[in-house]
């Protein structure tokens, strides 16, 4: 046998030892892979939601708080339904510091035919949007028609199907980018079409809790504020001055995803380094024993003329061989565990979630696999420092 074969040759002849320090290696990947994978999810939905937010201020009838919680409003949607009167619009842009105002209007959270999960119809104002129409315009280059839907990313119909709302069939025409939270659950469409599915809904016996005509309510206003005059004002003002009607910063409301984010991957951080600093620990004791249990076998090698280079070498081939497989092991194994459950993550965290894409995964599993590379041969440093050292003739006399 050739000296470069030892190395592969041990680690296929002791399967159980083999099988036990690859699993060791593979947690260090798998847990450095899928924390990294998970707090950058968590950053990228951050970012995604500040991104596609837009107004500095959202309002909704004062009464909608006990149907919506207006402190996570942005993570959860707008799931549900509250009407105020149309003429706020006009009371609410008079207020000083207003800059852009726009009307979105809400059709109750139902199941559809198509979904998975319950979505949330959403009209918008095209003529005066500035939240949602530029992002239904990275796919789709003219406004909504009637019936026509633009639909968030985790609803599986697709472009050029219909969803069937109360009888009324509305093709989609645009799927949009996703964001990690609640809007990509919903359904976005114009004020009219919304109007006529309120309509629809109410010829079809539901009540929807509108008192007076669909034509003239509004569910919610999105404020942008000049840069003359802060949020804080504008809201106060609104707050203190327009009835009937409660005013949330969405400043306010990132302040506190935020603060909820670096505690998230605080957390995520501190386990990472308890699980590594737990298993290096762990990997010294083993290769420490398999270097007391293999000092005859390298004490033969050496009588058969192995130098103390090569017998070194050969241990630390065998450490890196691990290593590799089980970095790659450990890659693979938190893939199966982060993606498939990424919806699941996201509902049990709370905050917004988007997975990075492929080129950051990849990056993220070779870092992983680097890392492993660099610990064990670490690990087992002076395990390798021993066994090249042994004492040939003293070994040889304990073992007679």
């Amino acid at each position: 046998m050739k000296a470069s074969h030892l190395p592969v040759y041990n680690l296929r002849h002791f399967p159980v030892r083999t099988a036990a320090l690859l699993l060791l290696v593979a947690l260090l990947a798998m847990s450095l892979f899928c924390g990294s994978i998970v707090i950058t999810s968590l950053q990228n939905g951050l970012d995604s939601l500040n991104a596609r937010l837009g107004a500095d201020i959202i309002c909704i009838p004062a009464t909608a708080r006990s149907k919506v919680n207006t402190d996570n409003l942005l993570l959860t949607g707008t799931t549900g339904y509250f009407y105020m009167k149309s003429g706020y619009l006009d009371t609410l842009a008079k207020i000083d510091g207003v800059e852009q105002i726009s009307a979105q209007l809400f059709l109750a959270s139902m199941r559809a035919d198509c979904c998975s999960v319950a979505i949330q119809v959403i009209g918008i104002d095209q003529q005066t949007d500035f939240t949602v129409q530029p992002w239904i315009a990275q796919s789709y280059g003219t406004a909504l028609g009637d019936c026509e839907l633009a639909v968030g990313s985790r609803v599986t119909s697709g472009v050029g199907e219909s969803i069937r709302i109360y009888g009324v069939n509305c093709p989609v025409v645009a799927r949009l980018a996703s964001t990690g939270t609640a809007m990509d659950t919903a359904v976005y469409c114009s004020m009219d079409t919304l109007r006529a599915l309120l309509e629809a809904a109410r010829d079809l016996g539901h009540n929807l809790q509108i008192d007076g005509d669909p034509e003239d309510v509004i569910s919610a206003v999105y404020i942008r504020v000049s840069p003359d005059t802060t949020v804080e004002a504008v809201t106060n003002d609104i707050n203190l001055h327009v009835r009937k009607v409660e005013a949330v910063s969405t400043r306010t409301m990132l302040s506190g995803i935020s603060d909820s984010l670096d505690g998230v991957s605080g957390t995520v951080s501190l386990l990472i380094a308890a699980v590594w600093i737990l298993v290096f620990v762990v990997l010294i004791l083993a290769f420490a024993m398999l270097a007391h249990e293999r000092k005859k076998e390298f004490a033969v090698l050496r009588v058969m003329g192995m130098s103390r280079r090569m017998l070194a070498g050969t241990a630390l081939v065998e450490t890196m061989i691990l290593s590799a497989a089980g970095g790659v092991l450990g890659a693979g194994m938190g893939a199966l565990v982060v993606f498939p459950f990424s919806t699941l993550i996201e509902t049990r965290l709370g905050l917004p979630y988007l997975t990075p894409d492929a080129a950051q995964i990849a990056l993220y599993a070779l870092l992983s696999l680097a890392a492993v590379l660099l610990i064990g041969p670490l690990s087992s440093a002076w395990a390798v420092f021993r066994l090249s050292h042994v004492d040939t003739g003293l070994i040889l006399r304990e073992a007679d």
